[in-house]
């Protein structure tokens, strides 16, 4: 019978830190995407046919301060696993194949383009809410609504990258 310190060790941490990695990254992704695709594709078209434009806005500007610090939490873990994946797993940007590249890019402008909608029309979408310019509310609100449209097709392509990416390979 073998003994319990010669049976051979096939823990590797680097395995495992690569593993934890690759789940926080998806799980971000699947909480900034799927959270656009809801807002976009449900919630959107139920709140215009329930709610009066005042009510739609005071319910938009509280559902995004509530999803917002979600998706900032997300950028930073995607930001943070990607990159460990990148030079861990892949060896580098010059090792990397072509659709990990494509996910980069693509990510990095949702991440330019959240960022913008957060500080620019989120914020003055808040201000018009509290100063009851329902009118300015709902320019915010439509800007938004554009890029968050733009926002969850580049992230369904992000994800299309990533599932089907091996199959562009050669």
């Amino acid at each position: 019978m073998t003994e319990y310190s010669e049976v051979p060790n096939h823990y590797d941490e680097d395995t495992d830190l690569m593993a934890i990695a690759l789940m926080l990254h998806l799980l971000s992704a699947v909480v900034w995407v799927g959270g656009m695709f809801f807002a976009y594709m449900v919630l959107r078209p139920v709140a215009v046919q329930v709610l009066q434009p005042p009510e739609r806005l005071a319910l938009w500007a509280r559902v995004f301060a509530h999803f917002f610090p979600w998706v900032w939490a997300a950028v930073a873990t995607l930001l943070v696993s990607g990159y460990g994946l990148l030079f861990g797993f892949f060896g580098g940007m010059a090792q990397a194949p072509i659709y990990v590249h494509v996910m980069q890019a693509l990510g990095l402008v949702m991440m330019l383009i959240f960022a913008h909608v957060y500080f620019s029309p989120f914020k003055r979408l808040k201000m018009a809410v509290k100063a009851q310019d329902w009118q300015a509310g709902a320019k915010q609100l439509a800007q938004i609504r554009v890029l968050v449209g733009v926002n969850l097709l580049l992230g369904l392509m992000v994800v299309g990258a990533a599932g089907g990416g091996r199959l562009l390979m050669v």
